[in-house]
């Protein structure tokens, strides 16, 4: 996945709005086959669309098959086909109705399509208490920040982070839910440490970098993104990032802003 800092306004309030579920899930994920990742499938649009109808006639050819369905899934949400792969994973799910693979595919593809009661309700059934898995746990609470309910989603990561202590793309998550919360000091806390592991890439050093701007900073918010991006792409994405936080209505746009992009699929 590329770098997700974009230059135009509506771009950014998309991240503001977003940034939990489509930043971090994928990257707390996409690392796991057994649950094909992210809301972003962890799979480039070019290498996605190159196999899109290899992976559609595999599928087509034995519907059944769990790897086909959700590879298949994967690509139609690489190449933004988003209905289309929670319909595939529907299938999949009402064939294969106690696979936690399927299970938590079919959840965050209905997350990625905004529709975020569905996904908690299939996200719920993904892993049980007795055997949780860390990557649901933080899926969870990323449908559960969309959903407003912050206290939830910090519940969520909090059970996650003891399965996987000082996990980077988790405590991103966290970092996100204080920011969307207006918690911006502990915001800042947690995704130094998260920027801090040799194990972060630029997604959480980006989503620090975006906790900065909301506070004023941003030359440091530049700073950190020139690490990642060219000068004049992080000045481009410091100085768009400045002219959002200067609005009178920030915050309103950052909780509006998804929810017109993201209405559920029909």
């Amino acid at each position: 996945m590329g770098p997700a800092f974009v230059v135009s306004r509506s771009g950014l309030q998309r991240l503001l709005a977003a940034g939990a579920v489509a930043l971090l899930v994928s990257g707390c994920l996409s690392r796991s086959p057994a649950t094909t990742g992210s809301i972003e499938a962890g799979t480039g649009a070019a290498p996605a669309r190159r196999d899109l109808d290899r992976l559609a006639s595999r599928y087509n050819g034995n519907p059944g098959d769990v790897g086909s369905a959700i590879a298949y899934a994967n690509a139609l949400r690489a190449t933004d086909q988003t209905a289309q792969a929670a319909a595939v994973l529907q299938q999949a799910a009402l064939r294969n109705p106690r696979n936690p693979a399927v299970l938590a595919a079919y959840g965050k593809t209905l997350a990625e399509a905004g529709r975020y009661g569905e996904a908690a309700e299939v996200l719920q059934n993904a892993h049980s208490p007795a055997n949780p898995d860390w990557r649901v746990l933080s899926a969870q609470g990323a449908v559960a920040d969309q959903m407003g309910d912050h206290d939830q989603a910090r519940r969520y990561y909090e059970a996650a982070l003891k399965i996987v202590p000082g996990e980077p793309s988790v405590l991103s998550n966290l970092g996100l839910s204080f920011a969307l919360a207006k918690r911006l000091g502990d915001a800042e806390r947690v995704l130094r440490q998260a920027a801090a592991d040799p194990r972060a890439d630029a997604r959480v050093r980006q989503n620090l970098a975006l906790v900065l701007g909301l506070s004023g900073r941003s030359a440091e918010a530049e700073e950190i993104l020139r690490r990642d991006l060219g000068s004049a792409e992080a000045a481009q994405n410091a100085a768009a990032l400045r002219a959002f936080v200067s609005q009178p209505n920030a915050w309103q746009a950052i909780r509006s802003a998804d929810a017109r992009k993201r209405k559920p699929a029909t």
